[in-house]
């Protein structure tokens, strides 16, 4: 599952990093707390090539009679894709990337949900695989999308069964560049568990309306292998004033 993330890298670096076209984009801050709803900067193919362009979280689809009716769809399976009404036509010609610098997931320790930051290793921003629609309402289009996910590598599987599908290389190149006719969902595999890095933070992040770089400030040592989830609190063990993470 992916339900909050940050993006702080700079717009024209990103640019640069993923060899798109930046000019539909317009001021971007950095965000260390991007809840659904938010607008957030997703990487996809347009007729020139690459282009950074940013939408809603959570896919409204171009069908839908009344979006509040519907659930909020920040993520979807990578399993079902193929089978859901709202994912299998999106799935041909509208897939994206939505970028970020790592994402958080909550873990119950000490009976309170504590919360941790996922980054690669080498500190590089993410693509995470999505898809996007465009819903036309009484307002004005409204563009939008979802993250996919997949079963959740071994380091990851102590916060939550499911993590984003983190594209790169090769893989980005096949989700996002490929003709239409040569399209394949080869790329939506588990991200390789050792280049990954996994800390707390503060409990603060809970709160939507904390958005600072305090979110992302570590409260703990790495963790990069499954050997050290050993060193964190028994799940629901530990009591709060143990923690050290407020």
């Amino acid at each position: 599952m992916c339900g909050r993330f940050s993006l702080q890298t700079p717009v024209p670096d990103l640019a640069e990093l993923f060899e798109a076209d930046p000019s539909r984009l317009g001021d971007w801050l950095a965000r260390f707390n991007v809840a659904p709803t938010d607008e957030v900067i997703t990487l996809r193919r347009g007729a020139a090539g690459r282009e950074l362009v940013s939408v809603r979280w959570g896919l409204i689809p171009s069908w839908a009679e009344d979006p509040a009716s519907l659930p909020l769809m920040i993520n979807a399976r990578s399993e079902s894709l193929e089978t859901r009404r709202a994912f299998r036509d999106l799935v041909i010609d509208r897939r994206c990337a939505v970028l970020a610098d790592g994402f958080y997931e909550w873990r119950k320790e000490g009976g309170l949900k504590q919360p941790y930051f996922i980054r690669r290793r080498d500190r590089g921003p993410m693509a995470l695989a999505g898809l996007w629609d465009v819903w036309r309402g009484p307002n004005g289009p409204i563009p939008s999308c979802t993250i996919i996910t997949t079963d959740a590598n071994e380091l990851l599987e102590p916060l939550h069964n499911r993590m984003p599908v983190i594209l790169e290389g090769e893989g980005a190149q096949m989700w996002l560049d490929l003709d239409i006719s040569q399209r394949t969902m080869e790329p939506l595999q588990q991200f390789d568990a050792e280049a990954l890095e996994v800390f707390a933070v503060s409990r603060r992040v809970n709160r939507v309306a904390a958005d600072d770089a305090a979110c992302t400030e570590p409260r703990s040592a790495p963790i990069r292998e499954t050997a050290g989830w050993r060193e964190r609190p028994a799940v629901g063990d530990a009591p709060p004033d143990q923690l050290g993470l407020f």
